[in-house]
């Protein structure tokens, strides 16, 4: 019993450890799309590094959707997590939510995380993308990338233009990872 109650305040400690480093920016609780469950980016992805993406269901890079995919089934294991936030800030997302979770989850069958739909620039941005804007530059079109590393440093932000497959990319996201080991 008693090894029980160190080992659970040992866990209490480190939990708490990594949040107090936890960013401000990431120390928030945001929606999952088409669910009432929430993250708390902090708690849920500590030690992990990040590629969050804003996204949207009618734009022309929105078959980047599956690029992403693919990102997210061959590093998930090494340590990053995909993050998409769908947002209406460039006027192409669906009105409903039941829809852009249809092309999310059916139509393009993410499997990683994906936020409901907020905004991710300007006074209106989320938490989250106003650290990251604050940090690196705002979104100016959809599917914008910002690599975190592990810490929650914001690393580096690609325009929509750089694909899921750019090798630019690519060799961001090994650093953020390696940075870690």
């Amino acid at each position: 019993m008693n090894i029980v109650y160190r080992i659970s305040a040992l866990v209490f400690a480190l939990a708490s450890t990594s949040a107090l480093a936890c960013p401000d920016y990431l120390n928030n609780e945001m929606r999952r799309l088409s669910s009432k469950e929430t993250i708390n980016f902090c708690e849920d992805y500590a030690g992990k590094a990040m590629l969050i993406v804003n996204t949207a269901s009618n734009c022309g890079y929105t078959p980047q959707f599956d690029g992403l995919e693919a990102l997210h089934r061959e590093y998930q294991d090494k340590g990053l997590v995909v993050i998409g936030f769908s947002s209406d800030d460039f006027f192409q997302e669906e009105n409903d939510e039941g829809d852009v979770a249809t092309v999310c989850y059916e139509k393009y069958d993410v499997s990683f995380p994906m936020m409901a739909t907020s905004g991710v620039r300007g006074k209106d941005a989320n938490p989250v993308f106003r650290g990251l804007g604050e940090a690196k530059g705002y979104p100016t079109w959809n599917f914008n990338k910002y690599v975190v590393d592990t810490e929650g440093n914001v690393v580096e932000h690609f325009g929509s233009n750089v694909g899921p497959d750019s090798q630019k990319l690519r060799g961001t996201i090994n650093a953020a990872l390696a940075a870690a080991d």
